[in-house]
């Protein structure tokens, strides 16, 4: 590779072993071979008969001055006299050379080619490598993974990165705490500007969290729908209440959560986790919002309660009544268990009373109601067994009576129906929508409203406010009002019923009528960005709140929110970007396709 100085930059052959050839490039210009130190770019001679020595003692000189370790660059005597064993000297590769020297991989060779590495997000150092990227890019993966702060001070993470970029400094964890800081700061202007320019109206979640330790935590999210019509979900606030805080304290974090996003002129509804929520909190928050803008229908919709939630209460009290016989039913389970010649004694009894079922007998666990209701559903099939097994066996004492089978079996039958309830809600991220149709009416006219400003959808209808056409619009809206125009809703009615699909999309369907329906698809957009259920898919069954794990809750709280929102935050990013890259792909096989046909 010839560059301006008419220089050219060798290819690296095997035998240059020597480790201090990760840190030179050999460029020859003329006659004449240089070791160039990519360092400080100084020229040493690089023939092949001046040996290393004197490119090893300049490259200490040259590290010693930026602090980096040079326990690779000692000869193997210096190296046994004066390194004790660290994790510099520390390595999981027992076929290193005996020297103690690293041979240059494939990836060193590529570096020294050009090829430098270019970190996640480009690096500002000229491609090569920078201390700052690269602390930075541990700082998101610790943050996108939910790896603890603490690893950064493991002695197999240290190993693992001198081993993979001698570079590369050790960082502490104060110093990584302040890189999440800054790029949960980031990040957070990112998602203020995204819902500053929202089109609609926004949703607020609010979910009680906890700790093994018994602290409490609140968890704030915003729900809404894109201008793509697609529903998103944000983390706006994860707060450590204070364990002398009363229940009527929590208005106060949520309405300044509220604050501190600007969304008071925004929202439409808040959806809270459960009925523990005393309607006093509710009624606190619903008149600040009235102070500062109307609240739609005298804000009858404003409250909503999680329906999982809901679910979850019922199944509860269910249970507790059933406690007794619930009981029993695990003595009789782990009786079975107890050992593999009873757990025979039992398959053999099953077969001779005709039993033919495939489900195992497994205990519940006391987590997650949806193993009780398993358990029982299981052990309904196997009753004749039990009940031979009573008749049979004195050491079973955990036997039910017949009117404890009848409760089990009617219990069963309940349950079964709140579990499928339960799982659509946990896989539908749409919920229903009621019709609000006069006050988007009203709130659809051109011009200002003082109910619905603050930048939201319903006041300035999708313009631009220095639309020079503004006035154009007034006019047209004014004259039309005399005329006999068909409203949305009649329109909507009119409509044939559409026929009923699994692959019904309930956003897609109004991303494309929007044109039809202005008004009702104003109040769609709203309506279905409104949470039914704030329970995940993978907690939908919890029996109590959601836990944060123990790295999490010793961490200073302003640390613990910012992990915790940041991770939301580029988690979402991660995902859209692997949306948008499957999107592009399926386009341009559709684009080769057409080209094909036309060929």
């Amino acid at each position: 590779m010839m560059d301006e100085s008419n220089e050219i930059i060798l290819q690296k052959s095997k035998r240059l072993t020597s480790v201090v050839w990760n840190y030179f490039e050999r460029v020859r210009k003329a006659d004449v071979c240089y070791a160039v130190c990519i360092q400080c770019n100084k020229k040493l001679s690089g023939s092949s008969n001046s040996g290393t020595t004197h490119l090893r003692n300049h490259l200490m000189r040259c590290l010693k001055r930026t602090n980096h370790d040079m326990s690779q660059l000692l000869t193997p005597k210096r190296r046994k006299k004066e390194n004790p064993v660290t994790v510099a000297t520390i390595g999981f590769d027992e076929s290193q050379p005996k020297d103690g020297y690293i041979r240059p991989n494939k990836f060193d060779q590529e570096q020294r080619r050009g090829d430098e590495i270019v970190m996640s997000r480009g690096s500002g150092g000229g491609g090569r490598f920078s201390q700052e990227r690269s602390q930075v890019d541990l700082a998101r993966m610790i943050i996108l993974h939910g790896y603890p702060l603490s690893m950064v001070d493991h002695v197999g993470f240290k190993v693992f990165a001198r081993n993979l970029q001698p570079l590369f400094e050790p960082v502490a964890i104060t110093t990584i705490e302040e890189t999440c800081m800054e790029i949960y700061i980031r990040e957070k202007q990112r998602v203020q500007h995204a819902l500053s320019n929202l089109y609609g109206k926004i949703n607020l979640s609010v979910e009680m969290w906890s700790s093994r330790d018994n602290a409490s935590y609140v968890c704030l999210a915003s729900h809404y729908i894109d201008e793509e019509w697609r529903l998103q979900r944000n983390v706006l606030n994860f707060i450590t209440l204070d364990p002398s805080h009363t229940e009527d304290m929590l208005s106060e974090v949520i309405i300044r959560c509220l604050m501190e996003w600007s969304l008071e002129s925004k929202l439409f509804a808040v959806t809270f986790d459960s009925f523990s929520v005393s309607d006093e909190i509710v009624l606190r928050i619903k008149d600040h919002m009235s102070q500062s803008s109307q609240v739609l229908i005298n804000g009858q919709l404003f409250e909503l309660r999680s329906a999982a939630h809901l679910l979850n209460a019922i199944v509860q009290d269910c249970l507790e009544a059933m406690r007794d016989v619930i009981q029993k039913i695990r003595g009789s389970v782990r009786y079975v268990k107890s050992s593999q010649s009873t757990q025979a004694r039992f398959n053999e009894i099953a077969q001779l009373a005709g039993i033919n079922s495939e489900k195992v007998l497994v205990l519940d666990s006391l987590a997650s109601w949806n193993s009780t209701y398993e358990m029982l559903e299981t052990v309904l099939e196997y009753k004749g067994a039990f009940c031979h097994l009573r008749d049979h066996d004195q050491g079973f004492d955990s036997s039910l009576t017949d009117e404890e089978w009848e409760w089990t079996r009617s219990v069963a039958g309940y349950l079964k129906l709140v579990f499928e309830i339960a799982a659509d809600f946990s896989g539908n991220k749409c919920p229903t929508a009621n019709e609000l149709l006069d006050a988007y009416s009203i709130c659809s006219a051109i011009g200002d409203d003082s109910s619905f400003s603050g930048g939201s959808g319903l006041g300035r209808g999708g313009m631009d406010v220095r639309d020079r056409l503004k006035g154009f619009d007034k006019f047209l809206h004014e004259t039309s009002q005399n005329q006999n125009t068909t409203s949305d809703l009649d329109k909507y009615l009119s409509e044939p019923i559409f026929p009923r699909s699994g692959e019904f999309n309930i956003l897609n369907y109004w991303k494309v009528h929007t044109p039809r329906y202005p008004v009702l698809s104003m109040m769609a957009r709203d309506i279905l960005g409104t949470p039914m259920s704030i329970l995940g898919a993978d907690s939908a069954f919890d029996s109590g709140r959601p836990v944060i794990d123990d790295s999490k809750s010793l961490l200073n709280p302003d640390i613990r929110q910012a992990l915790f929102c940041a991770h939301d935050w580029l988690s979402t990013e991660a995902e859209a970007k692997k949306f948008n890259h499957c999107l592009d792909n399926m386009l341009k096989l559709c684009e080769a396709n057409n080209k094909f046909k036309v060929w």
